[in-house]
Protein backbone atom coordinates (compact mmCIF):
# COMPACT_ATOMS: atom_id res chain seq x y z
CA UNK A 1 0.00 0.00 0.00
CA UNK A 2 2.81 2.43 0.90
CA UNK A 3 4.63 1.55 -2.34
CA UNK A 4 1.47 2.21 -4.36
CA UNK A 5 1.00 5.53 -2.56
CA UNK A 6 4.59 6.52 -3.30
CA UNK A 7 4.13 5.71 -7.00
CA UNK A 8 0.94 7.78 -7.12
CA UNK A 9 2.59 10.72 -5.36
CA UNK A 10 5.69 10.59 -7.58
CA UNK A 11 3.42 10.51 -10.65
CA UNK A 12 1.51 13.52 -9.28
CA UNK A 13 4.76 15.40 -8.73
CA UNK A 14 5.88 14.62 -12.29
CA UNK A 15 2.56 15.81 -13.71
CA UNK A 16 2.92 19.03 -11.71
CA UNK A 17 6.29 19.54 -13.36
CA UNK A 18 4.87 18.93 -16.85
CA UNK A 19 1.98 21.32 -16.11
CA UNK A 20 4.34 23.99 -14.78
CA UNK A 21 6.66 23.59 -17.75
CA UNK A 22 3.73 23.85 -20.14
CA UNK A 23 2.61 27.12 -18.57
CA UNK A 24 6.04 28.70 -18.75
CA UNK A 25 7.75 27.25 -21.79
CA UNK A 26 6.28 23.98 -22.99
CA UNK A 27 8.18 20.70 -22.78
CA UNK A 28 11.47 22.51 -23.27
CA UNK A 29 10.85 24.61 -20.16
CA UNK A 30 10.09 21.58 -18.03
CA UNK A 31 13.14 19.71 -19.32
CA UNK A 32 15.45 22.67 -18.68
CA UNK A 33 14.16 23.06 -15.13
CA UNK A 34 14.53 19.33 -14.47
CA UNK A 35 18.15 19.33 -15.69
CA UNK A 36 19.01 22.36 -13.56
CA UNK A 37 17.42 20.88 -10.44
CA UNK A 38 19.02 17.50 -11.15
CA UNK A 39 22.49 19.01 -11.30
CA UNK A 40 21.88 20.89 -8.05
CA UNK A 41 20.73 17.71 -6.27
CA UNK A 42 23.27 15.28 -7.74
CA UNK A 43 26.12 16.36 -5.50
CA UNK A 44 23.93 16.20 -2.42
CA UNK A 45 22.79 12.68 -3.32
CA UNK A 46 26.22 11.34 -4.27
CA UNK A 47 28.05 12.74 -1.24
CA UNK A 48 25.19 12.74 1.29
CA UNK A 49 26.96 10.37 3.68
CA UNK A 50 30.09 12.54 3.95
CA UNK A 51 28.20 15.84 4.05
CA UNK A 52 25.72 14.94 6.78
CA UNK A 53 28.16 13.03 8.97
CA UNK A 54 30.55 15.99 8.90
CA UNK A 55 27.70 18.38 9.64
CA UNK A 56 26.73 16.47 12.79
CA UNK A 57 30.34 15.65 13.77
CA UNK A 58 29.79 11.90 13.67
CA UNK A 59 32.46 9.46 14.80
CA UNK A 60 32.68 6.04 13.16
CA UNK A 61 32.54 3.04 15.49
CA UNK A 62 33.48 -0.59 14.86
CA UNK A 63 32.51 -2.04 18.21
CA UNK A 64 30.03 -1.43 21.00
CA UNK A 65 26.24 -1.88 21.39
CA UNK A 66 25.24 0.17 18.32
CA UNK A 67 27.69 -1.58 16.01
CA UNK A 68 26.75 -5.00 17.37
CA UNK A 69 23.02 -4.41 16.84
CA UNK A 70 23.52 -3.24 13.23
CA UNK A 71 25.85 -6.15 12.47
CA UNK A 72 23.38 -8.67 13.90
CA UNK A 73 20.51 -7.24 11.83
CA UNK A 74 22.60 -7.28 8.65
CA UNK A 75 23.73 -10.86 9.17
CA UNK A 76 20.20 -12.01 9.96
CA UNK A 77 18.71 -10.33 6.88
CA UNK A 78 21.61 -10.89 4.42
CA UNK A 79 22.30 -7.16 3.99
CA UNK A 80 25.64 -5.40 3.37
CA UNK A 81 27.12 -3.94 6.54
CA UNK A 82 26.90 -0.13 6.48
CA UNK A 83 29.31 2.19 8.21
CA UNK A 84 28.12 2.98 11.72
CA UNK A 85 28.49 6.39 13.37
CA UNK A 86 27.72 7.88 16.77
CA UNK A 87 26.75 11.56 16.87
CA UNK A 88 27.69 13.67 19.91
CA UNK A 89 24.21 15.20 20.28
CA UNK A 90 22.33 14.70 23.54
CA UNK A 91 18.90 14.69 21.86
CA UNK A 92 18.01 11.07 20.99
CA UNK A 93 17.59 10.44 17.26
CA UNK A 94 18.96 8.40 14.36
CA UNK A 95 19.18 8.46 10.57
CA UNK A 96 20.44 6.59 7.52
CA UNK A 97 22.00 8.01 4.38
CA UNK A 98 24.16 7.00 1.43
CA UNK A 99 23.50 6.56 -2.26
CA UNK A 100 23.06 2.75 -2.12
CA UNK A 101 23.41 -0.25 0.18
CA UNK A 102 27.14 -0.55 -0.55
CA UNK A 103 27.77 3.08 0.46
CA UNK A 104 25.26 3.34 3.29
CA UNK A 105 25.67 4.97 6.68
CA UNK A 106 23.54 4.54 9.78
CA UNK A 107 23.99 6.89 12.71
CA UNK A 108 22.57 7.37 16.18
CA UNK A 109 23.09 10.12 18.73
CA UNK A 110 24.63 9.58 22.14
CA UNK A 111 21.28 10.58 23.62
CA UNK A 112 19.55 7.71 21.84
CA UNK A 113 22.06 5.18 23.12
CA UNK A 114 21.44 6.38 26.67
CA UNK A 115 17.64 6.09 26.77
CA UNK A 116 16.87 2.97 24.70
CA UNK A 117 17.26 -0.64 25.76
CA UNK A 118 18.73 -3.17 23.35
CA UNK A 119 15.35 -4.28 21.91
CA UNK A 120 14.32 -0.67 21.24
CA UNK A 121 17.72 0.12 19.73
CA UNK A 122 17.32 -2.90 17.44
CA UNK A 123 13.93 -1.61 16.31
CA UNK A 124 15.32 1.83 15.50
CA UNK A 125 18.29 0.45 13.57
CA UNK A 126 15.97 -1.91 11.69
CA UNK A 127 13.97 1.17 10.65
CA UNK A 128 17.11 2.83 9.31
CA UNK A 129 18.25 -0.32 7.50
CA UNK A 130 14.79 -0.55 5.96
CA UNK A 131 15.33 2.91 4.46
CA UNK A 132 18.60 1.62 3.00
CA UNK A 133 17.04 -1.57 1.63
CA UNK A 134 14.19 0.30 -0.07
CA UNK A 135 16.47 3.01 -1.54
CA UNK A 136 14.53 5.78 0.18
CA UNK A 137 17.50 8.17 -0.12
CA UNK A 138 17.24 7.83 -3.91
CA UNK A 139 13.45 8.27 -3.87
CA UNK A 140 13.79 11.36 -1.69
CA UNK A 141 16.47 12.80 -3.97
CA UNK A 142 14.31 12.30 -7.07
CA UNK A 143 11.35 13.93 -5.33
CA UNK A 144 13.54 16.84 -4.25
CA UNK A 145 14.83 17.23 -7.81
CA UNK A 146 11.34 17.40 -9.32
CA UNK A 147 10.08 19.72 -6.58
CA UNK A 148 13.17 21.90 -7.09
CA UNK A 149 12.47 22.05 -10.82
CA UNK A 150 8.93 23.24 -10.14
CA UNK A 151 10.31 25.87 -7.78
CA UNK A 152 12.76 26.96 -10.48
CA UNK A 153 9.92 27.30 -12.99
CA UNK A 154 7.90 29.32 -10.49
CA UNK A 155 10.86 31.63 -10.01
CA UNK A 156 11.18 32.06 -13.77
CA UNK A 157 7.44 32.73 -13.98
CA UNK A 158 7.92 35.77 -11.73
CA UNK A 159 10.45 37.18 -14.17
CA UNK A 160 8.20 36.33 -17.12
CA UNK A 161 5.32 38.17 -15.46
CA UNK A 162 7.52 41.21 -14.85
CA UNK A 163 9.16 41.29 -18.27
CA UNK A 164 6.65 40.59 -20.96
CA UNK A 165 4.30 38.10 -19.33
CA UNK A 166 1.48 40.63 -19.21
CA UNK A 167 1.57 40.92 -22.98
CA UNK A 168 0.94 37.26 -23.59
CA UNK A 169 -2.45 36.05 -24.75
CA UNK A 170 -4.33 33.62 -22.54
CA UNK A 171 -4.06 30.99 -25.25
CA UNK A 172 -0.26 31.13 -25.26
CA UNK A 173 1.06 28.52 -22.85
CA UNK A 174 -1.30 29.50 -20.06
CA UNK A 175 -1.12 33.28 -20.40
CA UNK A 176 -0.74 35.66 -17.46
CA UNK A 177 -3.34 33.78 -15.40
CA UNK A 178 -1.33 30.60 -15.77
CA UNK A 179 1.83 32.41 -14.67
CA UNK A 180 0.07 33.66 -11.54
CA UNK A 181 -1.14 30.14 -10.71
CA UNK A 182 2.36 28.79 -11.19
CA UNK A 183 3.96 31.48 -9.03
CA UNK A 184 1.54 31.07 -6.13
CA UNK A 185 0.50 27.44 -6.10
CA UNK A 186 3.28 25.57 -7.95
CA UNK A 187 5.92 25.48 -5.20
CA UNK A 188 3.29 24.93 -2.48
CA UNK A 189 1.72 21.99 -4.28
CA UNK A 190 5.13 20.47 -5.00
CA UNK A 191 6.19 20.85 -1.37
CA UNK A 192 3.00 19.22 -0.08
CA UNK A 193 3.42 16.24 -2.42
CA UNK A 194 7.12 15.95 -1.53
CA UNK A 195 6.26 15.90 2.19
CA UNK A 196 3.58 13.28 1.55
CA UNK A 197 6.16 11.07 -0.20
CA UNK A 198 8.48 11.40 2.79
CA UNK A 199 5.70 10.45 5.23
CA UNK A 200 4.76 7.47 3.09
CA UNK A 201 8.36 6.22 3.16
CA UNK A 202 8.45 6.58 6.96
CA UNK A 203 5.42 4.31 7.28
CA UNK A 204 7.05 1.85 4.89
CA UNK A 205 10.30 1.91 6.89
CA UNK A 206 8.38 1.20 10.10
CA UNK A 207 6.72 -1.79 8.46
CA UNK A 208 10.03 -2.95 7.02
CA UNK A 209 11.69 -2.59 10.42
CA UNK A 210 9.13 -4.93 11.96
CA UNK A 211 10.07 -7.54 9.37
CA UNK A 212 13.81 -7.05 9.81
CA UNK A 213 13.83 -7.28 13.60
CA UNK A 214 10.63 -9.28 14.21
CA UNK A 215 9.49 -7.00 17.04
CA UNK A 216 7.20 -4.09 16.07
CA UNK A 217 6.43 -3.40 19.73
CA UNK A 218 10.07 -2.52 20.42
CA UNK A 219 10.09 0.11 17.67
CA UNK A 220 6.75 1.49 18.92
CA UNK A 221 8.21 1.85 22.41
CA UNK A 222 11.32 3.56 21.02
CA UNK A 223 9.24 6.02 18.98
CA UNK A 224 7.31 7.10 22.06
CA UNK A 225 10.53 7.81 23.94
CA UNK A 226 12.08 9.65 21.01
CA UNK A 227 9.04 11.85 20.42
CA UNK A 228 8.85 12.87 24.08
CA UNK A 229 12.57 13.66 24.21
CA UNK A 230 12.59 15.66 20.95
CA UNK A 231 9.50 17.61 21.98
CA UNK A 232 11.14 18.61 25.25
CA UNK A 233 14.57 19.26 23.76
CA UNK A 234 14.70 19.70 19.95
CA UNK A 235 18.10 19.10 18.39
CA UNK A 236 19.86 22.46 18.25
CA UNK A 237 22.09 21.46 15.33
CA UNK A 238 19.27 20.13 13.14
CA UNK A 239 18.35 21.98 9.94
CA UNK A 240 15.32 21.98 7.67
CA UNK A 241 17.48 20.46 4.92
CA UNK A 242 18.33 17.35 6.96
CA UNK A 243 15.32 17.00 9.29
CA UNK A 244 13.62 14.52 6.94
CA UNK A 245 16.46 12.02 7.41
CA UNK A 246 15.88 11.43 11.12
CA UNK A 247 13.55 8.76 12.50
CA UNK A 248 11.53 11.43 14.33
CA UNK A 249 11.40 15.13 13.49
CA UNK A 250 14.26 16.83 15.37
CA UNK A 251 12.75 20.31 14.94
CA UNK A 252 10.12 22.02 17.06
CA UNK A 253 6.80 21.81 15.24
CA UNK A 254 3.28 22.98 15.88
CA UNK A 255 0.18 24.47 14.30
CA UNK A 256 0.19 24.81 10.52
CA UNK A 257 3.82 23.68 10.37
CA UNK A 258 2.62 20.10 10.81
CA UNK A 259 1.13 20.28 7.30
CA UNK A 260 4.66 20.52 5.93
CA UNK A 261 6.20 17.95 8.25
CA UNK A 262 8.33 15.26 6.64
CA UNK A 263 7.22 12.81 9.33
CA UNK A 264 3.78 11.30 9.97
CA UNK A 265 2.36 11.66 13.51
CA UNK A 266 4.19 9.36 15.91
CA UNK A 267 0.86 8.37 17.49
CA UNK A 268 -0.31 6.99 14.13
CA UNK A 269 3.00 5.19 13.57
CA UNK A 270 2.77 3.60 17.01
CA UNK A 271 -0.83 2.60 16.40
CA UNK A 272 0.11 0.83 13.16
CA UNK A 273 3.06 -0.94 14.76
CA UNK A 274 0.99 -2.10 17.73
CA UNK A 275 -1.60 -3.44 15.31
CA UNK A 276 0.98 -5.75 13.78
CA UNK A 277 1.54 -9.21 15.13
CA UNK A 278 5.09 -10.29 15.90
CA UNK A 279 6.68 -11.31 12.63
Amino acid sequence: MNLFRTVVLMTTLTLLLVFAGGILGGQGGALTALVVAGVLNLGSYWFSDKIVIRMYRGKQVQHGPLYDVVRELCLRNNMPMPRVYVLPQATPNAFATGRNAEHAVVAATEGLLRILNREELTGVMAHELSHVRHRDILIGSIAATIAGAIGFLAHMARWAALFGGSGRRDSEEGGPFGLILLMIFGPLAALLVQMAISRSREYAADHGAARLCGNPQALASALRKLEDANRQRPMAQATEATAHMFIVNPLRRGGLATLFSTHPPVAERVKRLEGMTAL
